[in-house]
């Protein structure tokens, strides 16, 4: 979906038109510096172009919401979100239309990337404890459903108040959400966020494992002080400590927490890190820095918008996605090393081929980005994450 400024901005944001009208003063400077926003959302026309053009131009399945920019001076704009299918249709009269929707919106609202980046790390990490093919016993499955579970609560309720959060930079930033697209009311996203972490804390409880119980309870103390807007909090203001959050959760906690629960809790034996694990919290160290990095990058206008000092705000677009790609590179390099240092000959060749295979296709992929264009620098976005899998899938083989 695309989000389009066509809007009419109201003092102290005149309406692109009139910037670039012949009667306003200064025109030619105003008029290059709506054509700047223009390229950032990847218009496929300049921005600046007369009144009656922009009124009249045709866009399908159009959207519009007002939107204040800046709440102390009530300066508003218009987002018109278009796409192949209009986010307000007349309700559908068959219950299982009603019920596609509603997963279709709880889906989207779940951030699924994240949850199924969750659920692999979670997988991956409770096979380093396995020592032995009789390890995989009911009391193990049983012992990582129970993680799964928990831990999956606890992420919706992190990218759900996140959302709750973020409404009006979502509305700029990810229109598609359920929160910013109005399909769901505030009401509904505190109740859903509130029952996920009741029910984390919960099973957690009663499982009864301290390396589990704590792992949510981090996550939950980082979570909510990421995004809740209260004072010293809200913490995703701030480029260093919001990096640092992320780092926190996804390097170490799910590394060694999870580990934990399953080497101490389910098998009862002594908590000692052991190599693949050293290796899978160092390695996922740089994946989350270049996680927490990248996740702004194509969301840089309504961080502009709203104060939020990223990186990407801070250094530009450009400079900070080749930050991104060094930091992964450094760690694919890392892991050859591990790989070709193993004792363990098919161990090995698994690491040594495997990291290769993803480093090339991390550097392939890279040179051609498209910077002008927000879909493409979300599809690589993406693309991180899918690299992210997969190293999950390489970190059981370390050894």
């Amino acid at each position: 979906m695309e989000s389009m400024l066509i809007g009419s901005f109201q003092r102290p944001f005149p309406f692109a038109a009139d910037l670039c009208s012949p009667h306003s003063a200064g025109n030619d400077l105003k008029c290059k510096a709506f054509s700047s926003v223009g390229r950032l959302y990847a218009l496929p026309e300049r921005l600046c172009v007369p009144r009656q053009k922009l009124i009249h131009q045709p866009v399908k399945n159009i959207t519009q919401r007002r939107i204040t920019i800046n709440p102390k001076h009530g300066s508003k704009y218009v987002v018109n979100s278009a796409s192949g299918h209009p986010l307000e249709s007349e309700p559908s009269k068959d219950p299982l239309d009603g019920g596609k929707h509603a997963f279709d919106a709880f889906y989207r609202f779940s951030r699924p990337h994240t949850v199924i980046g969750t659920a692999l790390s979670i997988v991956s990490v409770s096979l380093l404890a396995v020592e032995k093919l009789s390890d995989f016993s009911p009391l193990f499955f049983a012992g990582l459903l129970e993680a799964i579970a928990a831990a999956l609560l606890m992420n919706i309720y992190i990218v759900g108040l996140n959302q709750i959060s973020d409404i009006e930079i979502d509305k700029v930033n990810k229109p598609y959400l359920p929160l910013a697209s109005g399909e769901y009311s505030v009401k509904t996203g505190v109740m859903i966020v509130s029952s996920f972490g009741i029910l984390s804390f919960w099973l957690g409880w009663v499982v009864g494992s301290w390396p589990l119980f704590w792992a949510l309870f981090i996550s939950f103390v980082l979570g909510t002080a990421y995004s809740i807007d209260v004072p010293l909090l809200r913490w995703k203001r701030f480029a260093v400590v919001a990096a640092m959050c992320i780092f926190a959760v996804r390097a170490v906690i799910v590394q060694i927490a999870f580990y934990l629960h399953i080497q101490t809790y389910v098998f009862g034996r002594p908590g000692i890190l052991t190599k693949p694990v050293i290796f899978a919290t160092a390695f996922m160290s740089f994946f989350s820095v270049v996680i927490a990095l990248f996740k702004d990058i194509p969301d840089i206008v309504g961080d502009k918008i709203y104060g939020i000092q990223s990186f990407t705000v801070r250094l530009g677009q450009e400079k900070v996605f080749w930050i991104c790609i060094s930091l992964l590179e450094m760690a694919y390099a890392v892991a050859l090393f591990v790989g070709v240092t193993s004792s363990c000959t098919w161990s090995k060749w698994a690491t040594v081929i495997g990291h290769t295979a993803l480093g090339y296709l991390l550097w392939s992929r890279a040179k051609s980005i498209d910077f002008k264009s927000k879909a493409a620098i979300t599809s690589f976005y993406m693309f991180i994450w899918k690299l992210f899998y997969a190293e999950y899938l390489l970190i059981p083989l370390i050894r």
